[in-house]
Formats: structure tokens, sequence, C-alpha cells
């Protein structure tokens, strides 16, 4: 049904990169491209800036144990290995630079607005409802001494799924095909996310913060919300009042007490009247 439009040979040749995705794999089918990713990485034979992709991913992985669903080759799926020398809590800041690069790419593209639901949706505004469009999961290795040795950042976005084939999810699920009612090339896109990845991970590696510019997209500052982590179930209610320079949510209750977010699952809530 879909167009087979991601090549190894095609991405690279029109990369202009210095280092993100001189290393490309592509593959008709894989368990979880950020699986195949960290089994190459922990073998040593994966460069920094190693792109794999695929068209169906069997065991997709999506954030807190979630799994990530796609017809074949109707979406972009793929996961980038990174090796900044950097504090492990520093790790969020990839999360920022992929999903703000994930953004503009599509909105270069194909001139849809995209916001960022915290920590890592990727999101479009469908007659006044918030739908998700994409999503991202980081998973490191850090050393005894807390810096990172290495970071895998899967990226999941739905790109031509059709409407009735949309998987279901707390968020509403939409595509850019479902939005445009066209198909969008996903080699365009990757080459442009890829582009503006690397960009941003230079800037943060000469010490600028990739915070401001995340945290401008997200729909969830100046709601109130409800943050709940099934690791600790834990719920916290309050107005999401910003983020700290590592990304967490920073999330003030109805007694005035600030909770500091550092993940879980949010719920934009309505206001009583």
């Amino acid at each position: 049904m879909f167009e087979n439009d991601l090549r190894e040979t095609a991405v690279t040749a029109t990369l202009n990169t210095q280092w993100i995705g001189k290393t490309c794999i592509y593959l008709k089918e894989v368990d979880s491209t950020n699986e195949f990713l960290k089994a190459r990485a922990d073998r040593g034979d994966a460069p920094a800036g190693m792109v794999v992709a695929a068209d169906f991913q069997s065991r997709g992985k999506g954030r807190l144990q979630r799994r990530w669903e796609a017809p074949a080759g109707s979406s972009l799926l793929l996961s980038l290995l990174f090796k900044p020398d950097w504090p492990a809590e520093q790790a969020n800041w990839l999360t920022m630079i992929a999903s703000v690069a994930m953004a503009e790419a599509v909105e270069g593209e194909t001139a849809v607005p995209i916001s960022i639901k915290w920590p890592n949706d990727l999101v479009i505004k469908v007659r006044d409802v918030w739908h998700k469009v994409g999503g991202l999961l980081l998973e490191g290795d850090v050393g005894a001494d807390g810096r990172i040795r290495s970071v895998v950042l899967g990226i999941g976005l739905n790109v031509n799924i059709p409407a009735e084939q949309l998987p279901v999810g707390e968020t509403p699920p939409t595509s850019l095909l479902a939005v445009l009612g066209r198909p969008v090339s996903r080699q365009a896109l990757l080459v442009d996310f890829l582009q503006r990845v690397e960009m941003g991970v230079d800037t943060a590696v000469s010490g600028q913060s990739p915070q401001a510019v995340w945290q401008k997209r997200l729909i969830t500052l100046g709601q109130l919300v409800q943050v709940t982590h099934t690791g600790i179930k834990q719920t916290i209610s309050g107005m999401a009042e910003g983020t700290d320079a590592l990304g967490h949510l920073l999330v003030r209750d109805e007694v005035g007490r600030l909770h500091i977010v550092t993940a879980g699952d949010v719920t934009l809530r309505q206001p009583k009247r």
C-alpha cells in the first residue's frame, strides 16, 4: 500500500552532515530499532551518529513499557546513537533537541504546525483537540563515573497511516496523511530531521542549552495538569508552571507546593467551573 521511499544509500547521498547518518542502516523488519542499535553499541561497532531505520517493528517500544505499533512502510521509525561527554542527568537535552528537530522537519516539509506535550509526544491540533503524531524514547548507558557512555534515541512518526488504521492511544492519534490528505516522503523528513539534529547537538556541545527553544513548543505549560507515574503510583495535580534546565516539569499543586516531575503521564485538565 505504501511506497517504499527509504534507502540508506539515498539518505546518505542526500545528507549534508558531518557525523550524523554517515552510517545508516535500513531494515525491512526488525523487532525494535532501539534494541538493534543498542546491541551494535554494546559490541563496540556502532559510531556516534549511527542511524537505524525500519519499515516495520514487531516489538516497537514506547515510553513506560508501552508498545509502538504501525503498519509496514507507513511511518518513520528510527533510532540514533549519541556519545556525548555529558553527565547522565543532561541526557534529556537529546530528547529536547530531537523533538524540536522533528517538529521543525515536519513543518518544513508539510507546513503542519507541531507542538510538544511534555515530555516527548509530538502533537497536532485537529478541530481544537490535540492528537498525537509521534513520540520519542531515550535509553542510555551510564558509566561508573556518572557520565554518559552512549544514548540510543528512538523516534516514531505517523506519516502515511490511513485514519482507519491508526492505533488507539490515551491521546487521540493522527498521521500526516490523515491531516493533509496526501502522502508525505519519509526520506525527505528523515534527511531534514537528521540535519537539524546535528545542528542542535553541535550547539549543545558548545554549551548552549536547548531548553528555551523546546519549552516554547510545550502545550503543557500554563495548564492545569494531572501527572501519574505507574512506577510509584503517585498522582500530582496542579498548574504546570515551567520546566527546569534538565527538562523536568514544574507543577504547583493546590496548596502551593512546587513539585519537580522527572517522569510520568500528563493529562491536561479542564478548569473547574
